[in-house]
């Protein structure tokens, strides 16, 4: 068994306390441990499902669905790649614009998931979309940056640095191939329709988002 963990970028200094990226973690965090205690209930409660939503019922769950989680699993390995791409991107914004950015990026990854499948009653649940938007806007923002990465197959374990173009390039294929996961789960209703759309979004308006003057690696970020 065999993955690739992205760790965070290499190729620039962090110029502000990444808050907004923080902030959503812990929210992230909070709302688990909530399900924990919910159960079912609570999932159905707030998770978004398709089939409501087209009738109008339940639109407040678009944006509480971004913060529920399928698993252990599926909530670390979503703010992990949060944590991985978020801070450079709060930088290159400010975190005002960042969580607006954010929250915008899963709200239309939701509604393209709904759309998708309109008569789902399998609950839509997850950060991924927006998490997709983060890494969309990276993509389009910082292509040549270093993403330090943890690469593992079996026991065998190492460090490695990987162009974003090629990480994120990569990862966004597999979606659109193998209605893949930012996290690798396959859990609810959170689908490669989210994932695609998120990212989409994220590449497309970023500019709307970005500071007038993005911070930019120094000459001599690559690690040696």
């Amino acid at each position: 068994m065999g993955g690739l963990i992205p760790l965070g970028d290499v190729s620039r200094r962090r110029v502000h306390f990444p808050i907004a990226t923080v902030v959503i973690i812990v929210l992230n965090l909070l709302v688990w441990f909530l399900e924990l205690q919910g159960g079912d209930t609570f999932v159905y409660q707030w998770a978004a499902v398709p089939a409501y939503i087209r009738s109008g019922n339940g639109l407040i769950t678009l944006i509480t669905s971004m913060f529920l989680h399928g698993s252990w699993s599926h909530i670390l390995g979503n703010m992990i790649f949060l944590w991985a791409f978020g801070p450079a991107m709060e930088d290159a914004m400010n975190p005002f614009s960042f969580s607006v950015f954010y929250l915008l990026g899963g709200l239309i990854a939701m509604f393209a998931q709904v759309a998708a499948s309109p008569g789902s009653y399998v609950p839509t649940l997850g950060a991924s979309g927006a998490i997709a938007a983060v890494m969309g806007a990276f993509l389009v923002t910082y292509p040549r940056d270093r993403i330090r990465s943890l690469f593992f197959f079996f026991l065998f374990i190492r460090i490695t640095y990987i162009p974003a173009i090629l990480l994120i390039g990569f990862w966004f294929l597999m979606q659109l191939v193998n209605v893949g996961a930012v996290a690798n789960v396959q859990h609810g209703g959170v689908a490669y329709m989210a994932h695609v759309s998120g990212f989409l979004f994220g590449a497309l308006t970023v500019k709307l988002f970005r500071r007038k003057q993005p911070t930019f690696a120094p000459p001599n970020a690559w690690p040696r």
